[in-house]
C-alpha cells in the first residue's frame, strides 16, 4: 500500500479565507475532494481551541480532519473514529516539561507579577496558561522574569507573545516547551509512521515559521504578509532547508494561490502524482 500524504494545515488565513485577499471560487471544493481520498491524512494545526475549530468547520464547510492540533500545539485530538478523542499520547509527551506542576501551581508562581491578567477559563487548558498583557509593556523584560522563575522550579516552557489587534491587547501563552506546532507535527509523523517526504505543512503567519523553516516540506500561501515571506526565506536559508519551502504564487488551474489554492499548489509542487485529484473538479460551493 502506498504511504499516504500527511497534509497539515493552519486554519486562519491559510485554509480559511478570512483575510483581505480574495479566494479562488473552486479552491475549497478542490481541496475537499483531494483530502477525502484515502491517499491523504488531513490535520488541522491551529491556535484555536476545540470549540472554535468546530465553529470554523461548520461556518466554512470544511472537510472533517483526521487529527486536530489545537490550542497552539498544547492539545491533539484524534477524529478517525468520528468522535473528538483527546490524544493521551501527546499529553504524556509534553507533561514532563512542567516538572509535575499543574495549571494552578504555575499561576501561583506568577501571581506577584504586575500586568498579567488571566484570560477566560475557556482559553485555558491543562497545558496552556494564557494571559492578557498591556500593549505598552516592555515584554522582553517580563519574559525574562518568567523564565527565571520557571528555571528555579525546573519548568521547561514556551512563552509565546502575540497581539489581538481588534481588542488592542497583548497575549501571552505559556506551554510546555515541547508543545509546539513543529514538534506536534513531528510527533504525528513518528506515531503514524509517515516519512518526512510524505508530509506537507501549509501556513501563512509568523507563528508558522518554525515549521516553514524546518526540513518538513512546506508551502507558504500567496496571501501571506511580505514580512513573513522574507522571514521564512531567511530562516530556511540559515537552516539549510530552502528546498523544503515552496512559495505559492498562483497559476495552478487558474487559481490565485491564496488560502486553499495555495495549499493545493504546494501539493502539486511536492506531489505531482496527486495533481489528477485536484484537476477537473467542478465547484460545489
Amino acid at each position: 500500500m502506498t504511504t499516504p500524504l500527511l497534509l497539515c494545515t493552519d486554519l486562519d488565513r491559510t485554509l480559511l479565507p478570512n483575510g483581505v485577499e480574495p479566494e479562488s471560487p473552486d479552491a475549497r471544493w478542490r481541496f475537499t475532494h483531494l483530502v477525502e481520498q484515502p491517499e491523504v491524512i488531513l490535520v488541522f494545526v491551529s491556535g484555536r481551541d476545540r470549540r472554535l475549530v468546530q465553529e470554523a468547520i461548520k461556518n466554512y464547510l470544511l472537510p472533517r480532519p483526521d487529527f486536530v492540533i489545537s490550542n497552539v500545539g498544547s492539545t491533539i485530538y484524534d477524529l478517525r473514529q468520528g468522535a473528538w478523542q483527546l490524544w493521551s499520547h501527546w499529553q504524556e509527551e509534553i507533561a514532563p516539561d512542567w516538572n509535575g506542576l499543574d495549571h494552578q501551581a504555575l499561576r501561583l508562581l506568577l501571581s506577584d507579577l504586575d500586568n498579567l491578567r488571566l484570560q477566560e477559563h475557556s482559553k485555558q487548558n491543562r497545558y496552556k496558561l494564557s494571559y492578557y498583557l498591556p500593549l505598552h509593556l516592555e515584554q522582553q523584560s517580563l519574559v525574562k522574569k518568567i523564565e527565571a522563575r520557571f528555571q528555579q522550579y525546573g519548568v521547561a516552557a514556551n512563552l509565546i507573545l502575540s497581539v489581538d489587534e481588534p481588542a488592542g491587547v497583548g497575549l501571552l501563552d505559556i506551554l510546555p516547551r515541547r508543545a509546539s506546532k513543529l514538534h506536534a507535527v513531528e510527533f504525528l509523523q513518528d506515531y503514524l509512521g509517515i516519512p518526512r517526504h510524505q508530509t506537507l505543512f501549509a501556513g501563512d503567519s509568523g507563528n508558522d515559521l518554525p515549521v516553514l523553516a524546518s526540513p518538513i516540506p512546506s508551502v507558504l500561501v500567496a496571501n501571506a504578509m511580505p514580512s513573513v515571506v522574507e522571514d521564512a526565506i531567511a530562516a530556511s536559508r540559515i537552516n539549510g532547508t530552502l528546498p523544503a519551502l515552496y512559495l505559492a504564487s498562483g497559476g495552478l488551474f487558474g487559481m490565485n494561490g491564496n488560502y486553499s489554492a495555495g495549499i493545493l499548489e504546494g501539493v502539486a509542487h511536492f506531489h505531482p502524482e496527486l495533481q489528477p485529484l485536484i484537476e477537473g473538479v467542478e465547484s460545489h460551493l
